[in-house]
């Protein structure tokens, strides 16, 4: 697994990039402003798209052992869950397929892909496996999603409502923004849930 691999040897860059919060805010600014829908998308099994660039090896798994050959190894051609280089292979994955159905990504952020063409206008944020997708039409929206799903096995989670930790709710004079969730969370991984409160 990855905590047996050596940068230089079977893994080089390990790094994927990550959305800037601001740039999350001013998409959803703008999705705001102009009234449109801020759909979530979720990729099934994200890592396992990756195609690797690096010749890696690893052990015959329990129940896949070749009883003529218990010595030999499998050589990965696409990326696992535990690789350090899965992040990077999935995010670059991902991104040459966005730039073939017509999105480029932004220079300020990465993680931040434009669709812009005649009056068709889309803004996608990708964190790992998590999308947030706002258009300028509901049927592009939906062609977006088809292009998406037709290359990804993709879950349709509606409504932007949870994401990165914030829980979002919409109102009628815009959205409201919280990790009142997330907060919970991790006060009950640190098992003081039951804690007393106390302002500071």
């Amino acid at each position: 697994d990855g905590a047996g691999q050596q940068v230089g040897i079977d893994c080089g860059e390990t790094f994927s990039p990550v959305v800037k919060p601001a740039t999350i805010r001013t998409v959803l600014s703008i999705a705001l402003s102009k009234s449109w829908y801020i759909h979530q998308l979720d990729v099934k099994n994200a890592f396992l798209h990756g195609e690797l660039k690096e010749t890696v090896y690893m052990y015959q798994p329990l129940g896949f052992r070749d009883s003529k050959h218990p010595d030999h190894v499998y050589r990965l051609r696409k990326s696992l869950y535990g690789l350090k280089q899965a992040p990077r292979a999935w995010y670059k994955r991902f991104a040459d397929y966005a730039s073939s159905i017509g999105f480029s990504q932004s220079k300020c952020d990465h993680s931040l892909f434009i669709y812009k063409k005649d009056s068709h206008l889309a803004y996608l944020l990708l964190y790992v496996d998590d999308i947030i997708l706002t258009t300028s039409s509901d049927t592009f929206r939906q062609s977006i999603i088809s292009l998406l799903s037709s290359e990804f096995a993709m879950k349709d989670l509606g409504h932007l409502n949870y994401f990165l930790g914030i829980t979002v709710t919409r109102h009628k004079h815009g959205l409201f923004l919280s990790q009142k969730k997330y907060a919970k969370e991790i006060l009950s991984r640190a098992g003081m849930s039951s804690c007393k409160t106390c302002p500071t």
